[in-house]
Formats: C-alpha cells, structure tokens, sequence
C-alpha cells in the first residue's frame, strides 16, 4: 500500500477564542489526490472542534470512536480525551490506526495520539500532522508578535505551512468557537 500523508492542523486558543484550520490535501506517495478534503468538525452539540491528521479511513474511524466518548461524558472534554486515548493505547484494532486529533472546546486545546499522549500546550498553540511543525512555529510567531484573533492566526499559520511544507495546500477550512464571523 502507498504511504498517505494527509493534513496538517492547527489549532490556538486566544483571548477566549479558539480555532482550528485543517488543509484540504490528501497524498499518496508523491501524487496529490485530493485538494479539498475537511478535516475539522465540530462535535458534541456544537461545542467542540476536532481535526483529524493521518490516514483517512483511520482518522474517521477515531472520530467516530471519540464522538462516542464526549457523548459519555456529557460533553466534558477531558474526561472524553482521557478516556479515548486510554481505550486507543490499549484496544488491540484501535492501536494499530495511524491518526492524530487535535480536539478543543472554549476552556481547553488538546493533541491526542495513538501511543497514549494527549498534550495541552502552555501557550495555547498546537499543531499535527504533515506540516505541524512549520505551521506551529508560525502561529507561535504570530501569538506573540500580533494582535491577531485565534481564527485569524490559525489561518495566516496555515498559509504560511503551504508555501513550505509539499503536503500541505491553501485549501483550508477554519473553525472558531465561540462562532466568529468567517
């Protein structure tokens, strides 16, 4: 089977905002096959962001399972996050998917993997997937050199990833909550 990279996200908590963007490419080896795939959906009544970075069939798979998990816990994020990565370390079918989430609501921004890590950034900046690093280090900048909205730098960071990272395109899909205007 072909190596698929697929996304990057990233998401930044900001003066009660917070968004997440996700690029819309899919690739296979080096063939981009898709241009305007969505990767972030909100969850859980309204009140919670995901993006989901990895194989796509893994990647739903987990959201469907996660989804699950915030339902249980009537919407508390933390405990869903806890709960999911615990069962995703441990269940013998959901370890072998090849996926990462990042999941927030108004009160927390959070990277959940595989290998049991869930991480919650001291800065309010996080980001996964093909292009993490380049779009990270460009909302980190951003957060502390602008009076940007959370929306607005998770966006220019996106942008910013695309010029640099080949798995990364402009076709990118942002949400915020509270809602903001797009």
């Amino acid at each position: 089977m072909a190596a698929m990279h697929a996304t990057t996200i990233v998401g930044v908590r900001r003066n009660g905002q917070v968004a997440l963007a996700g690029d819309g490419q899919v690739t296979m080896e080096h063939t981009i096959v898709k241009a305007g795939a969505r990767k972030i959906r909100r969850m859980y009544q309204g009140r919670v962001l995901a993006g989901f970075a990895g194989s796509v069939a893994d990647a739903q798979a987990l959201a469907d399972k996660f989804e699950s998990k915030l339902e249980q816990s009537a919407g508390n994020l933390r405990r869903a996050v806890i709960e999911f990565a615990k069962e995703w370390r441990t269940d013998r079918m959901l370890r072998r998917l090849e996926a990462l989430m990042v999941v927030a609501d108004t009160d927390h921004l959070l990277l959940v993997s595989g290998d049991g890590n869930v991480i919650e950034p001291d800065d309010g900046v996080l980001a996964g997937g093909s292009g993490g690093a380049f779009a990270q280090a460009a909302a980190k900048a951003l957060v502390n050199n602008t009076d940007l909205t959370a929306r607005e730098i998770v966006q220019k960071a996106l942008l910013i990833a695309a010029e640099i990272c080949v798995y990364t395109n402009d076709h990118i899909i942002v949400d915020s909550l509270p809602d903001a205007p797009a």
